[in-house]
């Protein structure tokens, strides 16, 4: 029996890299596929079914079913009719995988408001919108006494989580998904939908010249089928005890990241002539901020 045989998923942005993977494996272990892209450049220019039917075609190749959707996922309308689409060609939605995404990297202060907005809405905006329309459909299936077992895999990037310089914008957008993430999986809960997040290392058009010079095994790890792999899993029954968690992955493993906790604490003052040696003895003694270059097992 397949993971995902009898459930129907949406990915999207999944005409190329990640996207593309995760529909293929969804499929492959069984899922319905609405495959969504806009055909867009990594930029977020221009419109292309063709990335979309090409997936759509593999799916079908291994007999499998799927569908095309072009919507724009940071448009509400379209993510509504998106998600409408699920239900009408496929007769239900169980999974929602938010992929889709650009980039447009500058220094913060070389940074134009069209950079920075863009990013936020296709990113930010393009994980809620979809969300909220599936979480309706859902609390209405609750409602009407139909059991929901489904699934919502995010897409948040080590460059939020570890602060990578020169992209404000998606890091920005990346963290507030991660943040949304585990706010959702409360809220949803109840309903019986589960939301996690991955933050994957893979070789695709939007890291393309990043692993130049790299060896071949190094490369073979950035393949995105290894993150497929997860989100997969994630995706099934299987994966119904967690949520509100943020994974790395990528062909050297997995990582579950620890979110925000309470460290050193020191007494308030209404005073701040007081406070000054007190904040710098706890910050003396917290852990300093992970970076994204530090050496663990997980960036050899």
């Amino acid at each position: 029996m397949s993971l995902l045989e009898g459930r129907v998923a949406i990915v999207t942005g999944a005409g190329r890299g990640l996207g593309r993977a995760h529909a293929l494996k969804l499929a492959e272990q069984g899922a319905k596929v609405i495959v969504n892209d806009l055909g867009s450049s990594a930029a977020g220019e221009g419109a292309d079914q063709t990335p979309a039917q090409e997936v759509v075609a593999a799916i079908e190749a291994m007999g499998g079913q799927a569908a095309v959707n072009t919507s724009d996922v940071s448009n509400w309308s379209d993510a509504q009719e998106m998600v409408q689409q699920a239900i009408d060609t496929f007769g239900r939605l169980d999974i929602l995988v938010n992929n889709a995404g650009i980039l447009r990297d500058r220094m913060l202060v070389n940074m134009s408001e069209d950079e920075w907005d863009s990013v936020v809405k296709v990113h930010l905006k393009g994980t809620f919108a979809p969300l909220h329309h599936a979480a309706n459909y859902w609390r209405l299936e609750s409602k009407a006494g139909n059991p929901v077992d489904a699934r919502v895999i995010n897409t948040t990037s080590h460059s939020a989580l570890f602060a990578n310089i020169g992209q404000a914008n998606y890091a920005a957008a990346k963290g507030g998904i991660a943040t949304l993430t585990q706010l959702a999986a409360r809220e949803l809960a109840r309903l019986g939908v589960t939301v996690n997040a991955i933050a994957p290392r893979a070789e695709t058009r939007m890291t393309e010249g990043l692993s130049k010079g790299q060896s071949e095994e190094r490369m073979a790890k950035r393949d995105p089928e290894w993150i497929a792999a997860l989100v997969t899993w994630l995706a099934s029954p299987e994966s119904k005890e967690v949520s509100g968690r943020v994974f790395e992955a990528w062909g050297y493993g997995y990582s579950v990241i620890e979110s925000w906790q309470h460290g050193p604490q020191m007494e308030a003052s209404r005073d701040p002539t007081t406070i000054g040696e007190g904040v710098k003895k706890i910050v003396g003694f917290a852990r300093a901020n992970a970076g994204i270059d530090r050496n663990t097992w997980l960036n050899p």
